[in-house]
């Protein structure tokens, strides 16, 4: 990584330089995790009440019913967590298509029919149970004074939340509570959510225990019923998180580790695997070439993920199969130089929003990312506690056609194939780098492109967090960042990839938050960039 001030894109942010560091994707909740650490706590502590604020301050991208994942580095070893919710145990493919259609090929996008068991909570509990110092309830006392007193709305939230407003306000609760005004609101008005203040309140009292036994369960069993969905209190008091290993893939002397499936990060895995077999650092970072290989090589990715990726016990392939490094070498020999392609599934057998991140001086690091899926999720709130619920069953399939995933088929108890996925790299088994870009299926995609500048061009952390990025959307599509040079942009299209240029960037180029470890915790610390492409910011001491 060059010096970390080096910069080359016009941006709103400088690096931030301390011991003990937040970075997230609104500003109160990097204090709010700031303060935690100011208290004692260590960067669990910091991790869990950022992700609890965010549930208030930026409501649209997650709320109190999220689902989260985990990678953290507790100081000597590298921890994974799935706190992805299971499918209600009355989830069949037969349920949907006897409500909806016969031939519907996933549950719907939004309402009660959308919600799997809430993760989230169960997620916080279980990183402060294990690796927390302070109290779980003092975690929680930024977001329930947020929730009480009220926060204005920033620029790009209230984009945002206008959007979703017109799909969203017939659903249960949605207008009650995100709708006070009568309409979405306006940059600078304050929003309050006492429901959730509630909330917050039982879940900190209980240590989570109210949320899946207790008289938050009651409450959405009873709100889930009202409004014709499945969820029961047996189905969220059977929920537990997941400790899990994480997957890893070698890159350019360092080491990318993910979330393993049921979410898409092994998609960032494949698409390094394939560019390994290319020498991109001999390469201008900002060439045709070097981004038609990126790419090709997240479309080879993809088109294996989309195919086998699914709960690990259920998938036809395993992870170590799709992972290969001499079938990640065969399918890097069918990117044409010259040429876009549109790819299939290959056959492995034969050998996947709000992000943060915070970083202690006692070398703890966490990645940590939790979601309602798409903006507001099902966009139904049970109104006594606030809870905003996700929309994650629509990740599932509900039938098995050619080329379909048939290993995420709907079932009782299951979990759906996930988006999102935090990320860490390390360097011969030493922390280096906790990081995610959060936003769909951008973020396996964001993961390569920065580690790609950073690692074979060797830009500095905000360089790489600021320059301007595409995405792949399926065939030959893709979007690229209005702020990418034209002449790339041309090149691209000459080789056939059909491009369209977009200046939205919340969804359409994610936002990522990136904490390098500088040298030994204590000494030399940390720098962390956050992006600008949204409200964020990074906080330290």
């Amino acid at each position: 990584m060059a010096h970390p001030c080096t910069h080359s894109y016009p941006s709103t942010r400088l690096p931030v330089f301390a011991r003990n560091i937040v970075s997230t994707s609104h500003p109160m909740a990097a204090q709010a995790g700031l303060r935690m650490l100011l208290q004692g706590g260590n960067a669990v502590d910091a991790a869990i009440a950022a992700a609890a604020a965010l549930t208030i301050t930026e409501p649209v991208s997650n709320g109190l019913g999220s689902d989260a994942f985990c990678i953290l580095w507790d100081g000597q070893q590298l921890h994974g967590l799935n706190a992805s919710g299971t499918a209600p145990k009355a989830w069949t493919p037969d349920y949907f298509h006897r409500k909806y259609s016969a031939d519907a090929p996933t549950p719907p996008k939004r309402g009660i029919d959308s919600v799997t068991v809430p993760g989230a909570v169960a997620g916080w509990v279980a990183l402060s149970e294990r690796f927390g110092k302070l109290p779980f309830g003092d975690l929680m006392q930024p977001a329930i004074e947020l929730a009480e007193r009220g926060c204005a709305v920033p620029v790009v939230v209230r984009q945002k939340w206008a959007a979703a407003t017109p799909e969203l306000q017939s659903q249960p609760g949605f207008a009650e509570h995100f709708l006070p005004w009568g309409r979405a609101p306006e940059v600078g008005e304050l929003f309050k959510f006492p429901a959730a203040a509630r909330g917050l309140r039982a879940i900190a009292e209980s240590r989570g225990e109210a949320f899946y036994c207790g008289p938050i369960a009651q409450a959405l069993a009873r709100f889930a019923a009202q409004h014709g969905g499945a969820l029961t209190e047996a189905d969220l008091a059977a929920f537990r998180p997941e400790w899990v290993t994480p997957i890893g893939q070698d890159y350019r002397g360092h080491t990318l580790h993910e979330i393993p499936p049921n979410g898409q990060g092994i998609a960032a895995l494949i698409a390094l695997g394939i560019l390994s077999n290319f020498d991109l650092a001999a390469m201008p970072v900002d060439s045709v070439a070097a981004q038609h290989l990126q790419i090709e090589a997240m479309k080879l990715a993809f088109a294996d993920v989309y195919r086998f990726v699914a709960e690990p016990g259920t998938m036809d392939v395993s992870t170590e199969q799709m992972l290969d490094p001499a079938y990640l070498h065969e399918r890097a020999k069918l990117i044409d130089r010259q040429r876009a392609q549109d790819f299939g599934a290959g056959n492995p057998a034969k050998g996947g929003t709000v992000y943060l991140t915070a970083a202690d001086e006692g070398g703890m690091m966490v990645s940590f990312i939790q979601s309602n899926y798409m903006g507001f999720g099902s966009g139904t709130v049970e109104p006594q506690f606030g809870i905003s619920l996700q929309n994650r069953g629509h990740g599932f399939n509900l039938s098995a056609g050619p080329g379909r995933n048939t290993a995420n088929l709907v079932a009782p108890g299951k979990r759906p194939f996930h988006t999102i996925i935090p990320a860490f790299l390390t360097k011969d088994g030493q922390p280096v780098m906790s990081f995610g870009v959060m936003g769909a299926d951008m973020q396996p995609q964001g993961h390569v492109q920065t580690l790609v500048r950073l690692l074979d061009h060797g830009q500095s952390l905000q360089a790489a967090c600021d320059a301007p990025r595409w995405r792949f959307d399926a065939g030959l599509h893709i979007n690229v960042e209005s702020a990418m040079d034209p002449a790339t942009v041309q090149g691209l299209k000459e080789l056939g990839h059909q491009t369209r240029s977009i200046d939205d960037p919340y969804q359409d180029f994610g936002a990522g938050q990136f904490i390098w470890r500088l040298g030994d915790p204590g000494s030399e610390g940390y720098v962390a960039a956050s992006d600008p492409r949204r409200d964020g910011q990074a906080v330290g001491f």
